[in-house]
């Protein structure tokens, strides 16, 4: 009788499952910038899990500290939108930080989010990926990762928030039916935009350092994008900036215009379509952008 195999973690030998120890050596104190690492075979969403277990147990998740998992089963995106992908064809981290900066500048930290993780891309995969305002990495318009930024509610409620995860999501080895299938229609990974790397372990470990040096850099300048030098990067790296856009707001209304800036909170400054020349532009804090073709 023939012995039956069940698919495991090595499986596919195209896609190796994390190693917990390497990246534990390679990102926890003292040689890195974590103070805590959780490496999870599978979880629904690596934001929800962190929220709640922060939630639960403050004092065991200091900041900085970071989740992340082989297979993800309920990855989620703003506005509440889902999508599936096989597992560890992809990487799903987040990362608790409790920014030492004033809570009115946190607006920041999804473009401070999608600085780290271009300059990731760019470094490391070798794309010339660029940031969608306000949080997603795109690779000649084309999808590659989404960025979710999360308040960790403060205890007792009403106290104001304890701090945020910043959660992110790369496409790494998927395939175009696998991308399509799960939701994710129009999106890329690294694997089909010819990546010079797509190696999991090598880009968590980059992207927490990266992400953790952002934000010691907003910490250090207490909150001032523009002193930081986060104002200059973001701007560099918005694709969005200079073009005409369809943002959908909250609420189900729709403003058509140009892209002109960011102002001094990380708004997105839209000359408003037909308005005068000279009309100030409307700043959007939070919407759905479509870049116009």
């Amino acid at each position: 009788m023939e012995p039956v195999s069940t698919p495991g973690r090595w499986s596919d030998l195209d896609r190796p499952p994390l190693s917990a120890e390497g990246l534990g050596r390679a990102l926890l104190a003292p040689a890195g910038p974590l103070a805590r690492l959780e490496v999870l075979e599978q979880v629904g969403s690596t934001n929800a899990e962190l929220l709640a277990r922060a939630g639960a147990d403050p004092g065991a998740w200091p900041s900085p500290s970071a989740l992340t998992t082989d297979s993800q089963t309920s990855g989620r995106g703003r506005l509440g939108r889902q999508w599936e992908a096989p597992p560890r064809s992809g990487v799903a981290l987040s990362l608790l930080v409790r920014p030492q900066a004033p809570v009115e500048a946190w607006g920041w930290l999804p473009l401070l989010a999608g600085v780290a993780v271009v300059g990731v891309v760019r470094d490391v995969a070798g794309l010339p990926a660029q940031l969608k305002w306000p949080n997603d990495v795109l690779v000649e318009d084309r999808k590659l990762c989404g960025i979710l930024v999360e308040v960790l509610p403060g205890a007792p409620a009403g106290a104001g928030p304890a701090g945020v995860v910043v959660g992110v999501g790369v496409n790494t080895t998927t395939r175009r039916e696998e991308l399509d299938g799960g939701g994710l229609l129009g999106a890329t990974s690294l694997r089909l935009e010819g990546a010079a790397s797509t190696d999991r372990d090598v880009l968590v470990r980059a992207l927490v350092r990266a992400l953790a040096a952002e934000v010691a850099r907003f910490e250090a300048a207490g909150g001032d994008a523009a002193a930081s030098g986060l104002t200059a990067r973001a701007a560099e790296a918005c694709t969005t900036l200079g073009r005409d856009v369809v943002v959908h707001l909250p609420g189900g209304t729709q403003l058509r215009g140009t892209a002109e800036g960011l102002d001094g909170d990380g708004r997105l400054l839209v000359h408003a379509e037909g308005s005068a020349p000279q009309a100030p532009p409307v700043a959007v804090s939070a919407g759905d952008v479509v870049h116009v073709r």
